[in-house]
């Protein structure tokens, strides 16, 4: 997966410096930036649409309420369902499957799910996204690249979130909720910033001040965002 190592250390690093602050200003913090995420998403659903544009430096920029003659409406289909970001998952167990009985793995893990949202302050149908999008919500996917469980995390940064036992379902979408609570915070509440940073590696979206010009981060903040509509609408 591209920007991996500088991932790693940015997370080891950030982890260090913000290490002091209490779990208690964390949560508070978290709860405030999903409201933010609540009504980006909200648009994303009344419009029904998203667009967007390259501009002069190759930087990908998405918007629901385009107010720019650049931007071109984004076309999101089943067809896009291809990933490259982190190697081909193992998830022969998906195939043959329709996206409903994809979804319905997923709803399986419900209560777990449930619980990290509640204690990280993210939206349930937000992780349901991104463990359809990484694993088709199979706890023992493992990718080429060596991502591991529901929501694929590399062994390193596993360890870095104290997630001891990757494919155990619990340990996995509280890691990941964990990491995704963060890049959430990182990045000020930017949700497509965070679901790039989630793909490529948080040093990356910061290098290229926006989401990076890789088709495979671009194709799965689409994926993610079409997957949590869908989510929210059977919650």
């Amino acid at each position: 997966m591209k920007g991996k190592k500088g991932h790693r250390q940015h997370f080891r690093n950030k982890r260090a410096t913000s290490g002091a602050r209490t779990w208690l200003l964390h949560k508070i913090v978290s709860l405030v930036a999903v409201c933010v995420f609540h009504s980006l998403f909200c648009g994303v659903v009344l419009a029904g649409a998203i667009y967007s544009y390259v501009d002069k430096n190759g930087v990908y920029h998405f918007t629901n309420a385009p107010t720019d003659s650049r931007f071109s409406r984004v076309e999101i289909n089943e067809k896009s369902a291809v990933l490259k970001g982190r190697g081909r998952r193992n998830l022969h167990r998906s195939r043959g499957l329709s996206g409903r009985d994809v979804q319905a793995r997923v709803n399986l893990f419900h209560r777990e799910i449930t619980r990290a949202a509640g204690f990280f302050g993210l939206d349930p149908a937000l992780i349901k996204a991104i463990i359809r999008a990484e694993s088709g919500g199979d706890p023992d996917a493992v990718s080429s690249k060596g991502a591991l469980g529901l929501m694929q995390l590399m062994p390193e940064t596993a360890r870095e979130l104290m997630v001891y036992n990757p494919f155990d379902p619990a340990e996995n979408i509280w890691g990941g909720s964990k990491y995704l609570s963060w890049l959430m915070e990182n990045f000020d509440g930017d949700i497509i910033a965070a679901l790039a940073a989630y793909n490529s590696g948080p040093g990356t979206v910061e290098r290229y001040g926006g989401i990076p010009p890789y088709p495979e981060t671009i194709q799965y903040i689409k994926r993610v965002l079409r997957f949590w509509k869908q989510a929210k609408n059977q919650s």
